[in-house]
């Protein structure tokens, strides 16, 4: 089989570990300047993904597309340390404030723009939403058959792909064709660790913007090594309509915020007996801890 055209869907997120007062700002969108920044977990995960399908098939290639600020070309710089093979920042003040409608339709934009794209993978959910709602949006769009839940990659047979899936109650083995989108479950395999040959490589790697404050004893990098270039795009670059776009294209509205403590009790002994457990889970099925 000839090698694939992968595309990741990778996010930048605000470190959810540490959530302070200032975490929401008065419209109700994150303010994420408050907060650490990092590669949403799950997307690691697909990440993953995309890279064992890639040492199983010669020819594969993979690359990470992100929409955020200038600031989100870290996780794609992140990715190549790890195996991809490109990466495309799509930035623009006119993405600002997006839910999942308007970021899918973005991406999906995107992808109409990158051309042929045999396997699109995205993280089940990100951890500053948990909505899990914009991976299955991209595939509706593009009109993609869509697997989600991944688990793990067991193989290509006759051009289809064979894939486990963690669901509430099971696993299910499917196989798919080409193309498709798949959403990868936190239970999935790791991403690998970074790899020091590529860290060496890629570590001067930046977009236009960042290259316009490089100093000039580095300027020439970028024309003697085209693949430190990461590609940013704007809303021009996927001819998308504004009015779909952040704020304006997104119908969820945030109406209140609320800011929840969750404070430790005494810790309480449970024999190590059937009659201890018992009580236990009757005590938790009546506050309704349970049930």
């Amino acid at each position: 089989m000839e090698g694939l055209k992968i595309v990741v869907l990778a996010k930048q997120v605000p470190d959810t570990r540490n959530v302070g007062k200032d975490a929401m700002k008065a419209d109700g969108t994150v303010n994420r300047a408050a907060l650490p920044a990092i590669f949403n977990p799950e997307d690691l995960n697909a990440l993953e993904m995309a890279l064992t399908i890639k040492d199983a098939v010669p020819g594969t290639t993979v690359t990470l597309l992100t929409m955020g600020p200038g600031r989100a070309a870290d996780i794609l710089r992140e990715g190549f340390f790890r195996g991809a093979d490109d990466g495309i920042l799509l930035t623009d003040r006119a993405f600002a404030g997006s839910d999942t409608l308007a970021t899918s339709y973005a991406l999906a934009q995107a992808l109409r723009q990158y051309g042929r794209v045999d396997l699109v993978i995205a993280g089940r959910q990100a951890i500053d939403g948990d909505t899990a709602q914009v991976g299955p949006q991209v595939a509706e769009k593009l009109g993609l058959l869509q697997v989600t839940y991944v688990e793990q990659f067991l193989g290509i047979t006759d051009h289809k792909i064979h894939l486990k899936r963690r669901l509430e109650h099971g696993v299910e083995n499917v196989r798919a064709s080409f193309p498709l989108l798949m959403t990868v479950n936190g239970s999935a395999p790791a991403c690998r660790a970074r790899n020091a040959r590529l860290l060496m490589k890629y570590k001067h790697a930046k977009t236009i913007s960042e290259i316009q404050s490089v100093g000039e004893d580095y300027l020439h990098l970028y024309n003697d090594r085209p693949y430190l270039n990461i590609q940013e795009w704007s809303v021009n670059h996927i001819e998308a309509d504004p009015a779909q776009l952040g704020l304006e294209g997104s119908p969820t509205k945030v109406k209140k915020i609320d800011n929840v403590v969750l404070q430790s009790r005494d810790a309480r002994f449970i024999p190590p007996t059937d009659e201890g457990i018992e009580e236990m889970m009757i005590e938790l099925i009546e506050n309704h801890t349970i049930g």
